[in-house]
């Protein structure tokens, strides 16, 4: 049996609770491809200050890139918004990206057919999306400097810097197109080119990048247009590419599409070691109470068998279970439409995919 390396990362608020059933759906999975997991767990964000007065270490770092993916949880909350600001929870996501080099950021958004009517959007708008936001992750305001806050006279001045490279645009370019070729070879690029000089030279760079691939059609959107079009016909997109923040942004929204935000996986990818996570905050305010969601986290371990790990049947097989879950009626109380479905708990959940996993198992050894 194949062992694998995974560095975990609960983090706070929900994140330990949605961990545990994505690890148990990830090593269920495992045994049917002959593979076991040796896990390497860390405090992160909000945990970690409490532990050791920081949000991210170096021995976390180096344990990250000696794995084989790093599962993340979620992290931030209420208790840590005071701190400095390379002292929050999110600088050590900001950390994390940038010691692994994790420019690609894949959000795939599925409206799955059993869903449609939680969505507070119109069944006609909704039914059938399947769109993919690529997201760039180490440049732009997230990154740029200098970043400041100064007095200035009588007043306070703050500044954030936007700024991208060509090799930062031409490389996350490439990713969508790659991605496009293998779904239904559509990208839509996203900028502010009327305003900003980093999305001019965001529309300028993609353009060129397109001309490697003749095969896929390529669609420029400014980013305010773009998020009408996302509830007006989400249906005309197949890749979305942008920078970081409007990334950010978009997929939030993007989410909700879905019926909710907690249905939203993602994978963060590089030259290194993969992260995989939900999109979703900590919800500190339904921590410990067994109402999580955990279908993102879940759908993440799915990601991490097909980015990191070449195993795509693995992948099928999760998202496959997360189907047969749904339309076998059952819900976690942020996805329930009606009092015809039944409702779970987060372990609950974990108990149905993993007994859905573990049936499929009999036959695929049949």
């Amino acid at each position: 049996m194949q062992k694998k390396k995974i560095t975990v990362l609960p983090g706070d608020g929900i994140g330990p609770e949605v961990t545990r059933e994505a690890i148990r759906v990830l090593e269920a999975t495992g045994k049917k491809y002959d593979l076991s997991f040796e896990f390497q767990e860390f405090a992160f964000g909000g945990a970690a200050i409490d532990e050791y007065g920081a949000p991210i270490n170096d021995d976390l770092i180096e344990a990250s890139k000696a794995s084989d993916a790093v599962l993340l949880g979620a992290v931030g909350g209420p208790k840590w918004d005071n701190q400095p600001k390379d002292k929050r929870p999110e600088a050590g996501l900001l950390g994390i990206r940038n010691a692994l080099g994790l420019y690609t950021n894949l959000r795939p958004v599925t409206v799955y057919d059993a869903l449609v009517d939680a969505s507070t959007l119109k069944r006609d708008v909704i039914e059938g999306v399947n769109l993919l936001v690529v997201r760039e992750l180490t440049g732009g305001i997230y990154f740029g400097k200098p970043r400041l806050i100064e007095q200035v006279g009588n007043e306070e001045h703050a500044v954030d810097t936007m700024e991208y490279r060509t090799s930062e645009i031409e490389r996350i370019a490439v990713a969508a197109f790659e991605a496009a070729r293998i779904r239904n070879r559509r990208v839509c690029s996203v900028d502010k080119s009327n305003i900003l000089d980093t999305s001019r030279l965001w529309r300028k760079t993609v353009t060129k990048v397109a001309e490697r691939y003749p095969d896929v059609e390529l669609d420029h959107l400014l980013v305010d247009n773009c998020a009408m079009q996302l509830v007006r016909n989400p249906k005309q997109f197949d890749v979305i590419v942008t920078e970081n923040m409007f990334g950010d942004i978009l997929s939030d929204e993007a989410a909700m599409l879905t019926g909710s935000i907690g249905m939203l996986p993602s994978a963060s990818l590089g030259d290194g070691t993969g992260l995989y996570e939900p999109v979703h905050g900590s919800a500190p305010d339904i921590a410990g109470t067994g109402k999580a969601n955990p279908l993102a986290a879940i759908a993440s371990v799915a990601l991490l068998f097909r980015y990191s790990l070449n195993l795509n049947d693995a992948a099928q097989e999760i998202e496959e279970a997360i189907q047969t879950f749904l339309g076998q009626g059952y819900r976690t109380a942020d996805i329930a439409s009606d009092n015809k479905t039944k409702i779970l708990g987060t372990s609950e959940v974990g108990d149905m995919i993993t007994k859905l996993i573990s049936e499929k198992q009999t036959n695929f050894q049949e």
